[in-house]
């Protein structure tokens, strides 16, 4: 039996969303270090710029896009593009996502509602149908999809986010069976709260930080938040062949919130 090297993503290319940022960078960062290739797509042009830079000056290979998951002309331009400079995408993480503070439903506006749809849920689709056909003509692949422990327990004020992290997860099963026969691997990591840009989101800037910080850090049983770290080394698990026979799980990394 042979063992996976230390360099476990040498000479793979990862395709990943929301990469500009928090958990998608330090997911990118780390796939980076571990030999692959990383294409970063994400909304926020000049940070995607300044993440690329920042890893080619760390000697590593890197593509960057700007992409609004909720447009599939621009998902499906960077996914073809990445596929024209590369060997082909390998590894896709569907990172990118909003949240929205808490909310009672009757006060969760169509456009709100709309918005967190389309980015975590229609983003994650429009970014799957552009992958998988390359994924399966070389019978090959892993897509990660980030969902939430929200979704497995949730939490009252949040019902379209919950809604959507749902259909995140069962977006991930489906797509597991439909493409396990051509050797594509599909998952899901579900995080707990986490120390990244979007833990505000869920606070709400215009409410006390440190009181919505310490009651996150209170409902989680060991007692600190996930560090994007946490999120990227259980992707890298799912992204290589350590993990060759898993799919259409959700992997919960929350600190024991979900239990």
């Amino acid at each position: 039996m042979q063992h996976p090297t230390a360099m476990q993503l040498e000479g793979k290319v990862a395709y990943v969303t929301g990469a500009a940022s928090g958990m998608g960078y330090e997911i990118v960062s780390l796939f980076a270090a571990h030999g692959a290739t990383v294409a970063l797509a994400d909304v926020q042009e000049g940070r995607v710029t300044e993440a690329v830079e920042k890893l080619r000056g760390d000697g590593h290979e890197a593509l960057g896009y700007r992409v609004d998951v909720t447009d599939r002309a621009t998902v499906e331009e960077s996914v073809r593009d990445v596929e024209r400079r590369t060997d082909g995408i390998d590894i896709v993480v569907n990172c990118a996502g909003m949240a929205h503070e808490f909310t009672p439903i009757e006060k969760i506006d169509d456009g709100l509602y709309r918005r967190v749809m389309d980015v975590n849920v229609d983003g994650v689709f429009h970014v799957c149908r552009a992958v998988v056909p390359a994924l399966k003509e070389r019978r090959r692949g892993s897509i990660i999809n980030i969902a939430s422990v929200v979704a497995v327990r949730p939490r009252p004020g949040l019902t379209a986010y919950v809604a959507a992290k749902n259909a995140v997860i069962g977006m991930t099963k489906s797509l597991a069976l439909e493409t396990a026969a051509d050797g594509v691997r599909v998952n899901c990591i579900a995080p707990g709260a986490a120390e990244t840009p979007m833990l505000n989101q869920f606070i709400g800037e215009s409410n006390d930080i440190a009181k919505g910080r310490e009651m996150y850090v209170n409902s989680i049983p060991m007692g600190r938040l996930a560090d994007p770290g946490d999120i990227a080394r259980g992707a890298l698990y799912l992204a290589s062949d350590n993990a060759g026979f898993v799919t259409g799980e959700v992997i919960a990394i929350d600190g024991g919130r979900s239990v």
